[in-house]
């Protein structure tokens, strides 16, 4: 068997039906031998990084492996910014790269390059995967596709990167006769499991003024349901992070509402308050916790679940108390405290839940006046873009203000999924991965990216219409980065270079260019118009584009200024004050 035909029937028989391709001189007999196969379909994106973006988020919609193939050199390279989308938010994707023969490497002789475009990507990629490795030889190919595929799913998941010389590719090999992997046994103790979730039980007994914390290791473990029958068995409202708000339906009793930085305000009054934080799933990065992160949640005890041990110990450099660290899979951890919870005396905490509620009474994400206005405003178009969302439907966002508003005002419904890079928040990862989980879901999907992110991938638009699949794209178009010109508003006096139009930053016409891919579109620019222009994009039977019109002077409110804690320095809930209380002051203009 040659050894290309081999890769391929190992991609198909690990459950992926679809791999991203970009062809090149070392990549092509692995490219040919997927083609040849009824039980993979080879997709072509554009450009490497699409490739590799497409193929996490591939991964992301099966909770299986994603698959992409590139050539050596460029090629390889092109890979690295999905390689790190994946790394930081531990997605398994396998990521196979073509390399020079082994009879033109460089070797040991000390120059730069001897075959054509030669590259040692491996040790480029060894700090962004679970594990990299460039094949030596035909009949170590299943030992290591093994052991990469192991390793990208166990433990912590994410990216790996195997590396085939040109050469071994079109090698013949003796599939009976080569070397499995063979992986060493581990897992959580089950006792220690028990103990701990015993302890956690206790502190929820005692807590009248608990906040259950749920993260993107929730989505991995496929633990979603299990988390909401935690928090309903015992009656504990949910402040999810970004890469968990579709967990609960906006309208559930217990949902609490974004927290953090850029979250909502009363989600961060609810954890600021809070007397027992229960996180599971979430590495409670400073985004969350704000800075100095010493103030999260003053009054609370905490308890963090997380499967990697360095995100556990990482809390003494912040200087923050964890009063229960475990290490344990989010599922795992779940299915056992629910297990155990059946018993479990649950405190009345009406006037907790009344407290939460009144604060979101307070503080709405999107005032009534926001309605009012004539011109588009972008708290009022994500809420209407969550009421043309049908239960079930599946978002997908690019980051900057686009990601934060739809953070801050998107009401989920049942069943409703988004994704993001939550963790590399790359400029043009939407594009490509509408691309990836439309394939993988293979229904409509909704892509919210702005201006400035479309940029980045732009030539995707053609692999959409190649393949004929029905992304429905709203382009939040403030005509640069608003995000960056946020910034600059609170550091830089509103200088805004490199960040508008006027600041050195090309304007397109979108839609012209919409056109030219043979992509249909229209353009949203008033309030007044939400309801008909949504509903002919949802209505398209194929990919659409809706170019929706934000003025540049819209920021993301309320954001926390570096150096801020999430609140202010207002006393601990039971003082009258304390509702008078902001997270952060508008920004002017």
């Amino acid at each position: 068997m040659k050894l290309a035909d081999y890769v391929a029937g190992f991609i198909a028989a690990s459950g992926v039906n679809h791999v991203f391709v970009l062809a090149g001189g070392a990549s092509l007999h692995l490219i040919d031998s997927i083609g040849k196969r009824d039980d993979l379909q080879h997709i072509c994106p554009l450009h490497e990084q699409a490739a590799a973006m497409a193929a996490e988020a591939y991964s992301r919609a099966t909770g299986n492996l994603g698959a992409a193939v590139a050539t050596s050199g460029p090629g390889a390279t092109n890979l690295i910014t999905g390689i790190c989308c994946a790394y930081y938010d531990s997605v398994p994707v396998l990521l196979i790269t073509g390399q020079v023969s082994t009879f033109r490497s460089k070797g040991d002789t000390g120059v730069r390059q001897i075959g054509f475009q030669e590259t040692e990507v491996v040790p480029m990629v060894q700090t962004i995967t679970n594990y990299a490795v460039r094949i030596d030889s035909p009949d170590r190919i299943r030992y290591e596709l093994e052991k990469a595929c192991y390793l990208a799913r166990s433990g912590r998941p994410g990216p790996v990167l195997v590396d085939i010389p040109d050469d071994l590719q079109r090698a013949e090999i003796d599939p009976e006769t080569l070397t499995a992997f063979v992986p060493e046994g581990n897992g959580t103790a089950r006792p220690l499991l028990t103990e701990n979730a015993a302890s956690i039980i206790r502190l929820i007994e005692q807590a009248e003024r608990p906040i259950l914390v749920l993260g993107w290791g929730v989505h991995l473990s496929q633990a979603e349901r299990a988390a909401v029958t935690f928090a309903e068995q015992l009656q504990l409202p949910v402040a999810p992070t970004w890469a968990a708000a579709d967990i609960l339906p906006a309208i559930h009793p217990l949902s609490v509402g974004t927290f953090g930085t850029h979250g909502t305000r009363y989600g961060n009054f609810a954890v600021q308050n809070a007397d027992l934080i229960i996180s599971i799933g979430s590495r409670l990065d400073t985004k969350a916790t704000g800075s100095p992160a010493t103030t999260f949640a003053r009054g609370a005890k905490k308890v963090v679940i997380d499967i990697d041990a360095a995100e556990l110990n990482k809390f003494t450099a912040y200087g923050l108390d964890i009063d229960l660290l475990v290490q344990a899979d989010a599922g795992d951890m779940l299915r056992e405290l629910n297990a155990i919870s059946g018993n479990t005396l649950v405190p009345k905490r009406r006037e907790w839940m009344g407290r939460i509620n009144e604060w979101q009474g307070a503080y709405p994400m999107c005032p009534p006046r926001y309605a009012d206005e004539d011109e588009l405003n972008p708290y009022y178009f994500v809420k209407q873009l969550s009421r043309a969302c049908a239960a079930g439907a599946t978002m997908v966002s690019d980051t900057g203000c686009a990601l934060a508003w739809m953070m801050q005002a998107f009401e989920f419904k049942k069943k409703q999924r988004f994704f993001h890079d939550f963790n590399n928040t790359a400029m043009g990862w939407a594009l490509p991965a509408a691309i990836g989980v439309c394939l993988a879901l293979q229904k409509p999907i909704v892509c919210i990216v702005g201006d400035g992110s479309i940029q980045m991938n732009i030539q995707e638009l053609a692999t959409i219409v190649r393949y004929e699949l029905p992304i429905k794209i709203f382009l939040i178009n403030n005509h640069g980065y608003s995000m960056i010109r946020q910034t600059q508003d609170q550091w830089l006096g509103s200088q805004y270079l490199a960040s508008s139009s006027a600041g050195g930053v090309a304007d397109p016409n979108f839609s012209a260019i919409a056109s030219a891919y043979g992509i249909e579109s229209n353009t949203l620019e008033r309030n007044g118009e939400c309801a008909d222009k949504m509903a002919e994009v949802m209505a398209a039977q194929g990919p659409f584009l809706c170019n929706v019109q934000i003025n540049h002077s819209h920021r993301v409110i309320p954001q926390v200024k570096f150096g801020r804690p999430n609140e202010d320095s207002e006393p601990l809930l039971g003082r009258e004050e304390f509702l008078r209380c902001m997270i952060v002051e508008p920004v002017a203009g």
